[in-house]
């Protein structure tokens, strides 16, 4: 059997999940990005991480100045104590006070003294991690890409005997501004970081492992932002990685009728999309199975992209269903999200604590335009979403979309095609009937199991909701027209000849 590599965490729980542990020490790493993309403060969070360990480390600096460094560790609540700053400040630092200047050039005395100035301090402090920042300093220094590359290569030799992990820092400001492929076959791994700034809303930063020779890691793009205590990473979501055996069961409203309807109600690790038109009352639905978790001790999570929470609990509690008590108790969380804040990692990331971290039993998602509307310029979120489902399936979670149609009667379209994402689908429309507009509720998809097949009166009032009989004696409800043709009690008149 093979002997897991030893590895050292970098001090971000989040890219040391991407890492899978974290780097493997005594290696060369390149750490590349634009200016302003985070990787001042990832090399920070590095380096602090060995000062809690009681590790020697050291921080090369060509490019920003100490106090800038002290700054930079401030705002996010940090000392440079136990963190040893070696800056080069000024030209006579490097090349001695003595120097004299002449016709020549003086980058070929620069770069030499540089390189051996960084050697007598690593060899002082004998550190055990360093980072180095700036290449593109060295790179000016060097004036010469062949001199350059070999001056970076024959660093890595040299820190190769030094058992010493060191983080190379790019900002990628050469004359090229691309990335030196050269360079990355230097090093033991490389990490990117991009910024994005978007049309309208905060910018948007991400990162990619490049490469990283012996270690499984986990690929492609991962949201990122920067936040008062350093980089909050957002590993990519793969939801075949995570699985618990939990019962497949019916969860129910309480409300035997609208059970019904669903043959007892959805199975736990199933999603199920309520569409409708506007004010419908699909929130309200769903509300109601989040009342009935609630009730039955479960914790439950609701992301509110389109309404105000203190809105959803008013008219919630209006109807008896008490949601401030469970918020009080902490079994309820309502989330509100706000508009182009948030990444699909971000949020993908926030559901998966509330799964995991909180136990969260039953998650309401409302609603799916929100949700689109909330991240614009984003790629791929309706694939996104579907990979976030199936990871909630996986868990056994129970999981609410709420998906707006566009117009009140007659023919209704929505701007999302998602109903395949979904394992089941209720459907709620109104329609005109003895002079009042109506609701009907239907179920159109139960992929787990058998549905009743009906079309049924459903009211939503002071009282609660309720649902009622098969309408038997209507033609064309959902199409919002309906016809007329038999003797049929609706909801309030049964309810006064009683």
């Amino acid at each position: 059997m093979v002997e897991a590599r030893p590895v050292i965490s970098t001090g971000n729980a989040g890219f040391d999940l991407i890492l899978k542990g974290g780097l493997p020490p005594n290696r060369l790493y390149l750490l590349e990005g634009t200016p302003g993309a985070g990787k001042t403060t990832l090399g920070l969070q590095f380096l602090l991480e060995g000062v809690a360990l009681g590790e020697p480390v050291l921080y090369i600096t060509l490019s920003e100045t100490s106090e800038e460094l002290e700054s930079v560790a401030h705002s996010h609540g940090w000392s440079l104590e136990g963190i040893d700053v070696f800056e080069f400040s000024s030209t006579a630092e490097v090349l001695g006070e003595g120097y004299e200047q002449s016709i020549l050039h003086p980058w070929e005395a620069e770069l030499g003294n540089t390189i051996r100035l960084i050697e007598e301090r690593v060899e002082k402090l004998r550190p055990c991690r360093l980072v180095f920042d700036s290449l593109s300093e060295m790179r000016l220094l060097a004036q010469d890409p062949l001199r350059y590359r070999r001056q970076v290569l024959a660093l890595k030799q040299y820190f190769a005997g030094e058992n010493v992990t060191v983080l190379l820092i790019d900002d990628l400001t050469g004359s090229t501004g691309e990335r030196d492929n050269h360079l990355h076959s230097l090093c033991h791994g490389v990490v990117t970081l991009e910024r994005l700034t978007l049309e309208f809303g905060a910018a948007r930063r991400r990162l990619q492992v490049q490469k990283l020779r012996g270690i499984d890691f986990v690929a492609g793009y991962h949201d990122f932002t920067i936040k008062k205590g350093g980089l909050e990473v957002y590993p990519r979501l793969i939801a075949a990685a995570h699985h618990v055996d939990f019962k497949v069961e019916s969860v129910t409203s309480d409300i035997k009728e609208l059970d019904d309807l669903l043959v007892g109600g959805p199975l736990r690790g199933t999603s199920t999309l309520v569409t409708g038109p506007a004010g419908s009352g699909k929130t309200t639905l769903a509300l109601v199975y989040v009342a009935a978790a609630c009730s039955r001790g479960e914790n439950c999570t609701i992301y509110e992209f389109d309404e105000r929470i203190a809105t959803l609990i008013n008219r919630a509690d209006s109807m008896g269903l008490n949601l401030n008590q469970y918020v009080a108790s902490g079994q309820l969380v309502i989330q509100q999200v706000d508009p182009a804040e948030v990444s699909p990692g971000e949020f993908a990331w926030r559901v998966r604590n509330e799964v995991e971290g909180r136990q969260s039993r039953m998650i309401v998602v409302d609603s799916l335009n929100g949700y689109m509307a909330a991240m614009p310029q984003e790629q791929q979120l309706i694939l996104q979403m579907h990979e976030l489902l199936s990871y909630l399936s996986q868990l056994g979670v129970v999981t609410f979309l709420i998906n707006p149609q566009h117009g009140l009667l007659g023919s209704m379209a929505t701007s999302l095609n998602i109903s395949y994402i979904a394992d089941s689908v209720i459907l709620i429309r109104y329609f005109e009937a003895q002079g009042r507009l109506r609701k009907a509720i239907s179920i159109l998809k139960h992929r787990t199991g058998a549905h009743e097949d009906t079309i049924r009166e459903l009211r939503i009032d002071s009282k609660g909701v309720r649902v009622g009989d098969p309408l038997v004696t209507f033609r064309g409800v959902l199409t919002g027209t309906p016809e007329y043709y038999g003797e049929q009690n609706l909801m309030e008149e049964r309810q006064r000849d009683l």
